[in-house]
C-alpha cells in the first residue's frame, strides 16, 4: 500500500459508514496500475472531462435545438451543474465526493444531439432497421467502458435513469439531482424563451419549492440532506418529492412535449433519420452509424443533413 492511499483510507475514515471508500472499488474491467497522486475516482473524473464525448456536450442544446442565445443551457451546462449540486449534497452528507463528481460528469457523455426528441429519433430508427434500441443512459455506458472507468462510476452512469437503481448512494445522489437540476434550469431556459410567464407556473408547487429557480434548488437540497442524513438512503420528504414531481409532469405537458416543442421534435427526427438512413444505406455498420450520430452536436448534425439534400 502507497502512502498516498494509506493517507486517503485514513481521511475516508471520516465519512459516512454508507459512503464508498475510494480504495475500495470493485475495480476496472482492465487492470491497471494505481496512480501515486490520484485516487481510482479522481482518474476517472479526468479521464471524463479529457474525452472528446464530454467535450462535444458544449454543442449538444438541453431543450431548444441549436438556440439563437448566448444563455441557454447546453448539456455540457446541465452536466456541470448536476455534478455541483450533487457534490453539495454528497458533502453534507459525508459521502465520497469524488464518486459523485466522476458519475455527474459521465451521466450524459452518451446523449444524441437534439435532446430527448434526438434520443426518440435514433432509437425508432434502430427498431426499425436492426429491431435494437437506443438509451443514451446505455450509451453512456458504452464510452464509461472505452475509458476503462470504475465498476461504480459506469454503475452510477447507466443507472442515472431508467429501472434499475443506482449500487451506491453516491449513485443514487446523481439520479436525483439529474432532475431536480433539469426541472429547475429548462424552467428558466422557457421563460426566456417565451414558451412560460411567471404566471403559468403552477402555484401549489411553487408554494412549496419557491419562487425562483435558485430558492427551488436550495429546498431540494436542503430536503435531500435533512431527509436522507443517517437512514442509508437518498430521499425526500412526501412533501416536497410530490411538488417537484407535479412539476416535472408540469414542464412534460407545457414544454417538453407541448404543442410548440413539436416543430423542434419534428425537425429533430428529420435530421436524425436523414443522416442514419444516408449512412446504413451506403453500407456502414449500424454500431457505427449509431456512434457516429449520438457523437454528434446539434449544429454540426443540421449541417451535415443539409449536406445530403
Amino acid at each position: 500500500m502507497s502512502e498516498f492511499e494509506r493517507r486517503i483510507r485514513a481521511l475516508e475514515e471520516g465519512l459516512s459508514p454508507f459512503g464508498a471508500r475510494s480504495f475500495e472499488t470493485r475495480g476496472r474491467a482492465r487492470a491497471e496500475a494505481e496512480s501515486s497522486v490520484r485516487t481510482p475516482y479522481q482518474r476517472d473524473r479526468d479521464r471524463i472531462v479529457h474525452s472528446k464525448p464530454f467535450r462535444r456536450l458544449k454543442g449538444k442544446t438541453q431543450v431548444f435545438i441549436d438556440p439563437a442565445g448566448d444563455h441557454y443551457r447546453t448539456r455540457m451546462t446541465h452536466t456541470l451543474e448536476t455534478t455541483a449540486i450533487s457534490r453539495v449534497v454528497a458533502r453534507a452528507l459525508r459521502l465520497n465526493e469524488d464518486l459523485v463528481e466522476a458519475i455527474g460528469l459521465g451521466h450524459d457523455m452518451g446523449h444524441t444531439p437534439f435532446g430527448h426528441a434526438g434520443e426518440d429519433a435514433l432509437d425508432d430508427a434502430l427498431r426499425e432497421r436492426s429491431g435494437t434500441r437506443f438509451r443514451h443512459n446505455e450509451h453512456s455506458l458504452r464510452i464509461a467502458q472505452t475509458l476503462n472507468l470504475t465498476h461504480e462510476v459506469c454503475d452510477g452512469i447507466l443507472t442515472h435513469t431508467g429501472e434499475r437503481e443506482p449500487a451506491t448512494l453516491e449513485g443514487k445522489i446523481v439520479r436525483l439531482v439529474d432532475r431536480v437540476a433539469y426541472i429547475n434550469h429548462d424552467i428558466d431556459d422557457a421563460l426566456r424563451y417565451g414558451l412560460l410567464e411567471e404566471a403559468d407556473l403552477p402555484r401549489d408547487e411553487i408554494d412549496v419549492l419557491g419562487e425562483t429557480g435558485s430558492a427551488r434548488i436550495d429546498r431540494l437540497v436542503h430536503d435531500i440532506v435533512e431527509a436522507s442524513d443517517g437512514v442509508g438512503e437518498i430521499r425526500q420528504t412526501e412533501a416536497v418529492g410530490e411538488a417537484m414531481l407535479s412539476l416535472r409532469a408540469f414542464m412534460f405537458e407545457r414544454v417538453y412535449l407541448g404543442p410548440q416543442a413539436e416543430p423542434e421534435h419534428a425537425k429533430a427526427h428529420e435530421t436524425v433519420r436523414r443522416i442514419f438512413d444516408h449512412l446504413v444505406d451506403r453500407g456502414d455498420p449500424v454500431g457505427e452509424v449509431v456512434d457516429y450520430v449520438a457523437g454528434m452536436t446539434d449544429r454540426f448534425a443540421l449541417e451535415y443533413a443539409e449536406s445530403l439534400r
